[in-house]
């Protein structure tokens, strides 16, 4: 009987479990849809920005300004962006992982922005990396309380001197299914491999570095935040749901075996009933 409950409390443990999880499964559904459609909405006036930077930076009018300035790398700074809740499967641990390879790859000082609890807990108990600002990634307003205070400061340690390169690393989401971490470089901004010399820029590209170039590089971090988030919900809805189908699973593993022992203990007291009558009736 010790047994039977045994099973008993650990199918009812299990249960309850799977209710959490199913409920965590719909949640990052809801969430994931409205976190698609708003990384996905902007993602044609991103490319065209991409396009138009790195066009502007095969100018020669880009040559003399300092965000498009090449140098040797002795500081390096990234922009990691990550979440602030777990329970998402391997999401936050392949950005964290990304960031320590990137950091292994370049073999100078880097400073990191953290965006997300995870990237700034990674940061922490990393010996080499040394956090400059953390962000948490929940709040509201992506583009105000995150893309423009971190690239601020970005490029503000840019023209000053006291980084080289800046990079931004982050969960590219492709579809419900796949997501990929990516490096891009946003600073210095390189130059397309091939320039299209019939086009004009109006007002001239001096005029338009000054006026776009900040604006366009904080389109490309909002771009990074918002793909971050739809991944993030992708990730977590297929971790849950993957949760669930265990839980599922172990019930019913539960459940025969529970069977099994119920009918084992049914099986031995028939038969000691059956004993001890032939015992009274000899």
């Amino acid at each position: 009987m010790a047994a039977l409950q045994g099973i008993k409390h650990r199918i009812k443990s299990v249960g309850n479990t799977k209710q959490i999880t199913k409920a965590m499964q719909l949640v990052a559904a809801s969430k994931l849809r409205r976190a698609q459609d708003a990384a996905l909405g902007p993602k044609a006036y991103i490319t065209a920005s991409r396009d138009i930077l790195a066009s502007l930076a095969g100018t020669p009018e880009a040559q003399y300004h300092p965000l498009f300035q090449e140098r040797r790398i002795k500081h390096a700074l990234t922009i990691a962006v990550t979440s602030d809740k777990g329970l998402a499967g391997a999401y936050n641990s392949n950005i964290n992982r990304a960031l320590t390879h990137h950091a292994a790859d370049l073999g100078v000082p880097q400073q990191v922005i953290a965006v997300g609890k995870y990237a700034a807990q990674h940061v922490a108990r990393m010996h080499g990396l040394d956090e400059l600002a953390a962000y948490d990634m929940d709040g509201a307003n992506a583009d105000v309380a995150i893309a423009q205070p971190a690239l601020r400061e970005a490029i503000d340690l840019f023209i000053a001197g006291k980084v080289d390169v800046v990079h931004l690393i982050y969960t590219k989401f492709v579809s419900t299914v796949h997501q990929e971490v990516v490096i891009e470089q946003l600073l210095p901004v390189q130059a397309a491999e091939t320039i299209h010399a019939d086009r004009t820029f109006e007002p001239q590209a001096e005029a338009l570095l000054e006026l776009a170039i900040k604006r366009l590089l904080e389109a490309q971090v909002l771009q990074a935040v918002l793909e971050a988030q739809a991944s993030e919900q992708a990730s977590r809805m297929i971790a849950m749901k993957n949760a669930t189908d265990n839980a599922t699973e172990l019930i019913e593993d539960l459940t025969l075996a529970f069977n099994n022992a119920r009918q084992a203990a049914i099986t031995q007291e028939l038969a000691e009933i059956t004993a001890g009558a032939e015992a009274i009736n000899g």
